[in-house]
């Protein structure tokens, strides 16, 4: 067996304010073998799901847009983002979550959801894992107008977008969200739409 290449871990925590972010120091053994001492922070906010919704017929995507604070504090000039749908776990598994946010954020209800991917988004300083979905939508799935939830101050605006519309502001930097863009070009790459 292995010898381990971290020991020790001791965390402290800064916040518990959202979600948790904690202080950690730990051992950690070199590819020399010697043992040297790190710290880090880590942001743990739970695990997510994103989903593409995508109508073949049409050849269109169904996006959100709303307020991201993170981005407007960071040059972002009114904050806006343009994202495929996407929530935390919390409780559910990643399947009945995406199918939950799907209808809460964007109003279709969608039974047949596929997997394609799971990534890591910030691996150097949040813990979160997210689970890729696409799924086709229709018209008659429309049950509600979506936007999100009032008492979660989400005010989610619903884009049906037609699919080279949405890959060419991906491509002139309206799209500037890592998720959207991953789920974009693997409908773009493994042909799910016409470019």
């Amino acid at each position: 067996m292995a010898e381990p290449r971290v020991k020790n871990i001791k965390t402290e925590l800064l916040s518990d304010n959202w979600y948790t972010l904690n202080k950690v120091t730990f051992e950690y053994r070199k590819p020399d073998g010697d043992w040297e001492t790190q710290t880090r922070e880590a942001y743990d906010r739970g695990n997510g799901a994103t989903i593409l919704l995508y109508n073949r017929q049409s050849n269109s995507v169904i996006l959100t847009r709303q307020f991201r604070m993170p981005t407007f504090l960071n040059g972002n000039p009114d904050g806006m983002l343009i994202e495929t749908c996407a929530g935390l776990l919390d409780n559910d598994n990643p399947t009945d979550c995406i199918r939950r946010e799907t209808e809460e954020e964007t109003g279709y209800k969608v039974t047949e959801v596929r997997k394609v991917m799971e990534a890591y988004m910030s691996p150097g300083s949040v813990t979160e894992k997210l689970y890729f979905f696409v799924a086709e939508y229709s018209k008659d799935m429309k049950v509600t107008e979506g936007g999100g939830h009032a008492e979660e101050q989400e005010n989610i605006e619903v884009l049906e977008l037609p699919f080279p519309q949405a890959l060419q502001l991906m491509e002139t930097g309206q799209i500037q969200d890592a998720k959207t863009i991953m789920l974009l070009q693997y409908a773009q790459l493994h042909q799910l739409l016409a470019v």
